[in-house]
């Protein structure tokens, strides 16, 4: 496939023959990750040899086409501030966190995440191709020691069974591409297996780190159990080589859709422009922009931070500027486990009872003239069941008519006084009318 986007190996790399460069086992045996072995790449500034001499940072291995990628001129190489480690991951910061996302608090088994009603995260393996110096995960990832056992497998698939209302996997870890083929294969078809699960999705970096393992080989095999998305993970254009397009084209022509979860890194990637040429980049190699994240609040990673305005801005410059299957989502994971919250510019300024006032990419500011005849008996009407999760079904029960209110832990706790009850009342002529769950108004 002829491909507009360049192919590098760094000199030390050069003898090496192509049937081991372009094999996948020989990159994963290979990875560096000591100061010799990344020295004979590029020279490394003070503050990254302290890191790489310290123990207890997060792990670092790094594959060597990976590593190629990045300009050994450059200290600031956006590639290398990724996964080369700095003195900088030693300091603390405000809010800082291990498992920011709560994941493990959503774990009915282990290594199954349950944050959201329909769809669960499953962990299959703490190991991935390369490590990334802001992982979310970095509390269990890169320990072999953490690494998942059949029997968590089993308790993972059995606690999807007799869970109806989950339609949608995604695998993760860790990488998922870097289990051994048959493992991948056998949790995929056990996968298959349940009636209710639906969608099957992979979240991977390999193809980003170590494209060969994207071979012949493993579409054929992905494909027998669509429908199968994937997600992939670039954060940087210098990310987008030939060797990426090559994976994603194989991908795509097995009929697995591809997305893109990058990260909103500090010095890396905030800049509005080298995101339009991300975007850009990503749907000429059929990749849809689907995320960009906010960065998490995980120990170490207090130095790729940016402040929120920083991608709001970045939405703004995108959004109307290019188009618009070409613009992610700019998303908050909210910290102790609220789930994905999306940000983005403020388009509609204001409203009355029948027009509101937008505004649009470029500042022009137009009106829209709503309905005055529409009424709720006009919606569409439903006869299927509702959503089967209480105490998940946010806004939409207060809008339904099933909930009156949405109150915080302890709130009537706090708001009940406890004091001596009126002498006219009379317990007796009161009954609940059923508002929803926990609520008992009273009338007489």
């Amino acid at each position: 496939m002829s491909t507009p986007f360049p192919s590098k190996r760094a000199p030390v790399f050069a003898d090496v023959p192509d049937e081991k460069w372009y094999d996948w086992r020989w990159q994963l045996s290979h990875r560096l990750n000591t100061v010799e072995e990344i020295e004979k790449v590029f020279p490394l500034t003070e503050s990254e040899r302290k890191a790489l001499s310290t123990s207890g940072l997060f792990r670092v291995e790094v594959t060597p086409y990976f590593i190629s990628l990045i300009d050994p001129e450059d200290p600031d190489d956006p590639i290398r501030k990724q996964v080369i480690p700095t003195d900088r991951e030693m300091v603390p910061f405000t809010a800082m966190m291990a498992d920011s996302l709560a994941e493990d608090r959503h774990s009915p088994v282990p290594g199954l995440v349950h944050r959201y009603p329909d769809r669960v995260l499953m962990l299959v393996t703490t190991q991935c191709a390369s490590y990334c110096r802001y992982c979310t995960r970095s509390r269990i990832v890169g320990d072999p020691a953490a690494t998942f056992k059949r029997e968590e497998f089993d308790l993972q698939i059995e606690y999807l069974k007799r869970t109806p209302q989950v339609r949608d996997v995604l695998l993760s870890g860790g990488d998922p591409l870097v289990l051994a083929p048959r493992i991948l294969e056998e949790l995929l078809t056990r996968l298959r297996e349940i009636p209710h699960i639906e969608i099957i999705r992979i979240g991977s970096r390999v193809p980003v780190f170590m494209p060969m393992r994207v071979t012949d080989e493993l579409t054929e095999m992905l494909q027998r159990f669509h429908p199968l998305w994937m997600n992939i993970h670039v954060n940087h254009p210098n990310e987008i080589t030939a060797e990426l397009a090559a994976a994603c084209d194989k991908l795509t022509r097995a009929g697995i859709p591809l997305g893109n979860q990058s990260v909103l890194l500090a010095g890396v990637n905030d800049n509005v422009h080298l995101q339009r040429k991300l975007v850009h980049d990503l749907v000429r190699i059929r990749v849809r922009p689907y995320y960009l994240y906010q960065c998490d609040l995980v120990e170490g990673a207090g130095h790729f931070r940016t402040p929120v305005a920083k991608g709001i801005e970045i939405i703004e410059g995108l959004r109307g500027h290019t188009s618009g299957y070409a613009v992610p989502t700019y998303v908050i994971d909210a910290p102790g486990g609220g789930g994905k919250i999306p940000v983005m510019p403020n388009y509609l300024m204001t409203m009355s009872d029948h027009k509101i006032v937008l505004r649009n990419f470029e500042g022009y500011i137009t009106t829209y003239e709503e309905p005055t005849d529409y009424t709720p008996a006009m919606a569409a009407k439903w006869k299927g069941p509702k959503r089967p999760e209480p105490g998940q079904e946010g806004l939409t029960a207060l809008l339904d008519g099933d909930r009156m209110f949405i109150k915080s832990e302890g709130f009537d706790e706090i708001h009940d006084r406890h004091g001596i009850q009126h002498r006219l009342k009379d317990e007796s002529k009161w009954k609940p009318l059923g508002i929803g769950p926990g609520e008992e108004k009273k009338q007489d």
